[in-house]
């Protein structure tokens, strides 16, 4: 379901999304196509590339970012045990955390914009039928999280923009450097 459905009827029946969910949509729609742009003609060996000084790749950036959407998705509705004590991470969480940022033997581009995608759905799907924008949680512990902070539902979709919209410049990048292509200029 894409965001100009949900804007028309809402999904499975529910109320038309309009005003602040529907520009918070429209934005994170917007970003997503950026991000998901830089990939188009790409060879599964292309989006696994890294083409800067970096350890990013096209294929990679994916998957972070469905990642980071999907446990931030989770923390909206479960709270902080959604997403762990990051401050407590072991030498095996850091190692997965690395393989988020590349595409490994068997994955497929195809296969990640499609995690991609049915990340999104849900996403776009919560936004619409969430009670309450400003329900919080504490965040999770973390090194770069103030102690005793709380984000509500709000601040959380901002979040998923902010790091969307970041990744995208990031992807727009990679691809210049792959093959001249840009996605943002």
């Amino acid at each position: 379901m894409n965001v100009n459905e949900l804007t028309d009827r809402g999904p499975a029946g529910a109320p038309a999304v309009t005003g602040e969910r529907a520009d918070l949509l429209e934005m994170l729609a917007k970003h997503r196509h950026f991000l998901r742009f830089t990939t188009r003609d790409l060879s599964d060996r292309q989006a696994g590339l890294r083409t800067t000084a970096s350890a990013l790749c096209l294929g990679g950036l994916i998957k972070h970012v469905t990642a980071v959407e999907r446990n931030w998705v989770d923390f909206i509705l479960n709270g902080p045990s959604a997403m762990g004590d990051f401050t407590a991470m072991t030498e095996a969480d850091l190692a997965r955390r690395a393989d988020e940022f590349r595409l490994l033997p068997g994955e497929t581009l195809a296969g990640v914009l499609a995690d991609y995608a049915e990340v999104a759905r849900r996403t776009d799907e919560l936004v619409a039928v969430l009670p309450d924008l400003d329900a919080r949680w504490p965040l999770p512990k973390a090194p770069w999280f103030e102690p005793g902070a709380q984000w509500s539902a709000r601040r959380v979709l901002m979040h998923i923009i902010a790091e969307t919209a970041q990744h995208a410049g990031h992807a727009d990048i990679i691809r210049e450097c792959l093959d001249g292509a840009t996605s943002m200029s």
